[in-house]
């Protein structure tokens, strides 16, 4: 079976899908891969096919794709929630298809028109990758739900020296995502971890080390760190509310302080925090003190584990779901 999948040329829109086409891949279909050169290293390095619609560079809209589908012509298209052109296409074409989330079904209002409202693509299945105590009770009751067990991807590399040392005190994981970090907002919550007697490691994202001067000695930055191999070793996560870094660190089990900026985020520091996996501090209650005060309650040594034994239920709701083998033995039904 010949399987295309899509999705927004952006880590947050495109990582999400790459567990299952690399366990369609393993399953022996033959796996394409449409999206915008940004992304196309990792889809290349996993043999994936990659390739650029049009002229797209971060979107794919329906006219982009049409000549692509008469001249792959798949038996399946799986496209993310970011992309409705995708599903519009497959639609035109006559091709079956099949939404693939990201997350939490994301609220209305955030620059992303919601799958259901697609009229143009109507009826088709979602693969759900959201445990279903977090995901938004509308969707689970409406929607034709595949569900899938979140894996997180990260490219292979080393993690930073830090994370493999001897060293009793905890350890922190500061990102706030490709898209919404700043310098301000990263040297507050830095000031602030920086209070705890805790080692710390930074992914700068799109805010370069240098911006962010000086660290403490127990602070590392880095550009970008592989997250999917980090999580297992850290006791807290600090981040800005992404769909990915929120289900990476539900699947390993760790609480998380969440400082959502824009997009879903809100949405998701809400699950979280009401399901008591974590904390959230809004962009009105951000301090350096706020994030100590609030990243401390989550350590592991305060005595605290309501938010850590949260996080572990979750981590174990997650590990029953459906793994991606699984799911991509299931895809010819949806041909």
């Amino acid at each position: 079976m010949r399987v295309l999948f899509a999705s927004l040329a952006s880590v947050g829109h495109t990582y999400p899908l790459i567990p299952l086409a690399i366990a369609a891949r393993d399953a022996g279909h033959e796996v394409h891969f449409a999206a915008g050169e940004d992304v196309h290293a990792p889809l290349a390095a996993n043999g994936l096919r990659p390739f650029r619609p049009a002229d797209s560079f971060y979107e794919i809209y329906a006219e982009d794709l049409e000549p692509e589908l008469a001249r792959l012509r798949p038996d399946l298209v799986v496209h993310e929630w970011g992309l409705p052109g995708a599903a519009i296409a497959a639609h035109r074409a006559g091709i079956p298809s099949v939404w693939h989330g990201f997350g939490r079904m994301f609220p209305e209002g955030i620059g992303l028109e919601p799958p259901m409202k697609i009229a143009e693509a109507p009826g088709r299945p979602h693969i759900d990758i959201c445990p279903p105590s977090l995901q938004d009770e509308d969707f689970l009751a409406t929607a034709d739900r595949i569900v899938l067990r979140p894996v997180p991807y990260s490219p292979p590399a080393a993690l930073p020296a830090r994370v493999g040392r001897h060293d009793s005190r905890p350890l922190i994981y500061l990102t706030l995502g490709t898209a919404f970090g700043t310098t301000e907002l990263l040297t507050t919550a830095i000031e602030g971890l920086a209070m705890l007697d805790a080692r710390v490691v930074v992914a700068a994202g799109r805010v370069r080390p240098e911006q962010l001067g000086d660290m403490p000695a127990d602070v590392t930055v880095r550009s970008w760190v592989p997250q999917a191999e980090l999580l297992p070793h850290v006791d807290v996560v600090v981040h800005h509310g992404g769909s990915g870094t929120t289900l990476g660190a539900l699947a390993a089990g760790v609480p998380q302080l969440i400082l959502p900026q824009g997009a879903d985020q809100f949405a998701n520091a809400d699950a979280v925090s009401a399901a008591g996996a974590g904390l959230r501090l809004l962009p009105e209650e951000l301090s350096a003190n706020a994030v100590a005060a609030h990243a401390g309650v989550l350590l592991p040594r305060h005595g605290r584990s309501g938010h850590r034994e949260a996080a572990r239920a979750i981590a174990e709701e997650i590990a029953r779901m459906p793994s991606p083998d699984e799911v991509a033995r299931r895809l010819p039904e949806f041909v």
